[in-house]
């Protein structure tokens, strides 16, 4: 939901937000900026491709504040009082290059945003909510060592399982006529995406990112709504993560993307994103399929992957005309992408300043049979998206 629209100046002293001097950027440029790598303000990512490496565990679990972006970002389904439920909880953190030279501890050296989101698909309604601040003072931070970060009552915590390598993440926050008390356990290993974690996202190979996700998480606790507390139904949940830092994830003919994250019925997990350009077509795609238990998925060239849309619905509220229906082709087969709610657009701009829609799809097979659920993002229909470029 939109936010005030008093100006803040995220170097200014004090722990609090401070009003900027007058003709000084507003909250949401500032925010725009930081994600965006507008260079005029030092905010800019590195001219370096990232270098490849290999993710070590627990420390990539845990934040990266050398690097310009980064998010970590749950999404998944459960029933809860006799009803189907969708979720999403999201943490973003940015580097705020402007500042990093500053002594004073009130330097908003990191900015912490977070959103969070619940699909009432039975009563046809998505709520959802936003909060920002600064790192520090308590208030807000991102753990080195493990994933660890929290946003004032907004939290994030991961903690290893008796399994090797297997997490356990508890997420609690509480917003806008919803609230969500979830725990998530790994059911198979991590998965790198892209190229052993490296996940290239344009032509250029300053375009990637550090990139792994968490798919087939089994889902506990409880959903809210008005007050009223529901239990998860035992076993009727399945949730996804997905963690990614980079310096620069957008070619700058890019202006969004579109991408899925779908947990199987049969186990498999199945990643396929393309970045569009203004036109519609597609600039880069890539993704993976990974079958139960296997920890090496089969990974996506990014000429191998193609976003066919099939119906759309009108954003009432941001005018924009968001693809509902797609049919997605992978080497790993053709599958259908239908959202099980239209609306589920998220309007962030008093945090990350973009709009977006977020929701809820199954998955059917090529002949229409349902054959798993996840969720759809796509981003830069109302505006073009700018994450670096």
């Amino acid at each position: 939901m939109p936010g005030p629209a008093s100006a803040w100046h995220p170097a200014a002293g004090g722990p609090a937000e401070r009003a900027a001097p007058k003709g000084g950027p507003t909250r949401r440029q500032w925010l725009l900026r930081a994600l965006g790598g507008a260079s005029g303000l030092g905010l800019g990512p590195s001219a370096w491709a990232l270098p490849p490496r290999t993710l070590a565990f627990p420390r990539d679990h845990g934040s990266h504040p050398e690097r310009t972006t980064e998010w970590w970002y749950i999404t998944g389904h459960a029933r809860a009082g006799g009803r189907l439920w969708g979720f999403q909880v999201t943490f973003f953190r940015s580097r705020v290059e402007l500042t990093q030279a500053m002594q004073s501890r009130f330097a908003a050296k990191q900015l912490l945003f977070a959103h969070a989101a619940l699909t009432d698909v039975q009563g046809r309604r998505q709520l959802h909510d936003q909060r920002i601040a600064r790192a520090g003072f308590g208030i807000a931070e991102a753990s080195e060592q493990d994933t660890a970060v929290h946003l004032r009552d907004w939290h994030l915590v991961r903690s290893p399982l008796d399994a090797p390598g297997h997490s356990r993440y508890r997420t609690q926050v509480a917003g806008n006529g919803f609230a969500l008390e979830l725990a998530f356990d790994s059911t198979q290993p991590v998965l790198l995406q892209g190229q052993q974690g490296l996940s290239r996202k344009g032509p250029q190979a300053t375009q990637a990112s550090y990139y792994y996700s968490q798919p087939q998480l089994a889902v506990r606790g409880s959903i809210a709504r008005d007050g009223h507390r529901m239990p998860v139904e035992p076993g009727s949940g399945r949730a996804w993560l997905d963690h990614e830092c980079s310096d620069a994830l957008m070619h700058p003919d890019a202006v969004g993307w579109d991408w899925i994250g779908m947990n199987l019925d049969d186990g498999r997990a199945l990643t396929a994103f393309h970045l569009r350009r203004a036109d519609g077509s597609a600039l880069w795609a890539g993704g993976s399929m990974r079958a139960p238990g296997d920890a090496a998925p089969q990974a996506f060239a990014h000429d191998a992957v193609v976003f066919t849309p099939l119906r759309h619905w009108g954003s009432p509220m941001s005018g924009a005309r968001y693809p509902v229906e797609w049919r997605v082709q992978t080497p790993a087969g053709r599958f259908g992408v239908h959202a099980l709610l239209d609306d589920q657009e998220l309007d962030s701009r008093a945090s990350t300043g973009a709009i977006y829609w977020e929701g809820l799809s199954e998955l059917r097979d090529a002949d229409g049979r349902a054959v798993g659920r996840g969720y759809l993002e796509m981003t830069g229909y109302a505006q073009p998206l700018r994450l670096g470029g």
